[in-house]
């Protein structure tokens, strides 16, 4: 592909609006062609927003104008993920799902194959592979810093008493709802980044909230194959949360508090390029050391555009993809296995 790269949002809710085209947006290889969404409200930030957007109420209209794109970004309820990503490949075009892929492994590989069959690329949008302490803990594991690494923990914990109503509280297996897939997804898919495959699961899956159908607070610990474990927690109950990573080797250990500040960053409309975008304050530094031997570390900037910037290469000059559908499908298999309990 040459040229201005052509993209289609499907969906313009959280994950399309906050995420999917502030960030295509922010490299200039990309022009928003058109976004879907039937919403009113939706519509007109969209139209505010990207105003050489065409707006179209269904993907079944998207379609009829394929010739005019090369990608489409799937940002819509779990159970449209497989369906929408099918008929984006049937139409002859570049897909991007967010993730999870699927609501199961074997849905998952189905599509692969069909992408696989059609020639089509096809990638997962885990985001938080950019995550500025994940990149942070990558560039600790490179230099060797702690030794033989023992143990991994990582938490995206939430004060959420309340339930909001809708299909990500969905009991149906079909909308894969509850936070094992939500936030279940990021923290897997990080651990076997960092560690590789798993050769051993443990999970306990809770509903604390009255009146819940899904799980909404989470434990699993992986074994993996190269000796490490990893303790993983997802919640919307921890009144208060517990370190964001934690980093236990021979030598010392990583700690560090507080979110990515990238997707709060988004919400207020900062941008990738805008001064700042991406960068910890000096105070949310984790630290590095043993005992009282304790030094700050500055965290690595984040950069969630890192994705699209990487799917540039992958569009034009047959790079492999910024992720791995593959990688996607391991993280489902075992969400699967801890379903299966």
């Amino acid at each position: 592909m040459t040229g201005t790269l052509r993209a289609a949002i499907v969906g313009f809710g959280h994950g399309g609006a906050v995420f999917h085209a502030p960030l295509l947006a922010s490299i200039p290889d990309y022009t928003i062609a058109a976004i879907v969404t039937a919403n009113s409200e939706r519509i007109e930030r969209a139209a505010r927003d990207y105003p050489t957007a065409s707006i179209v109420p269904d993907a079944d209209e998207l379609w009829k104008r394929a010739a005019d794109l090369d990608l489409v970004v799937i940002a819509t309820p779990n159970r449209s993920h497989v369906p929408l990503a099918i008929a984006a490949l049937d139409a002859g075009l570049a897909v991007v799902v967010d993730k999870p892929l699927a609501a199961n492994a074997a849905d998952a590989r189905r599509l692969i194959a069909e992408a696989r069959r059609r020639n089509r690329l096809l990638t997962v949008f885990h985001n938080r592979r950019w995550d500025g302490d994940f990149l942070t803990v990558r560039r600790l594991l490179r230099e060797g810093t702690l030794g033989s690494v023992w143990r991994f923990e990582s938490r995206f914990e939430r004060w959420r008493p309340v339930p909001h109503n809708g299909w990500r509280e969905s009991g149906d297996s079909a909308d894969a709802g509850g936070l094992l897939f939500d936030l279940g997804s990021h923290l897997i898919d990080q651990a076997l980044v960092l560690f590789g495959p798993v050769d051993d699961i443990y999970a306990e899956i809770d509903r604390r909230r009255d009146g819940v159908v899904v799980d909404d607070d989470v434990f699993v610990a992986l074994r993996h194959a190269s000796g490490v474990r990893s303790h993983l927690w997802m919640s919307v109950t921890a009144a208060q949360p517990g370190p964001r990573m934690r980093l236990v080797g021979s030598r010392g250990a990583y700690t560090k508090y507080g979110m990515d500040v990238q997707e709060d960053a988004l919400r207020a409309g900062a941008r990738p390029g805008h001064p700042g975008f991406g960068d910890d304050a000096p105070e949310r530094y984790g630290t590095l050391g043993a005992g009282d031997a304790l030094d700050p570390v500055a965290t690595e900037r984040g950069a969630y555009q890192a994705f699209y910037a990487a799917l540039v290469r992958s569009l034009r000059d047959g790079a492999p993809p910024p992720v791995d559908p593959e990688d996607a499908v391991n993280v489902l298999e075992i969400i699967d296995s801890i379903h299966a309990r």
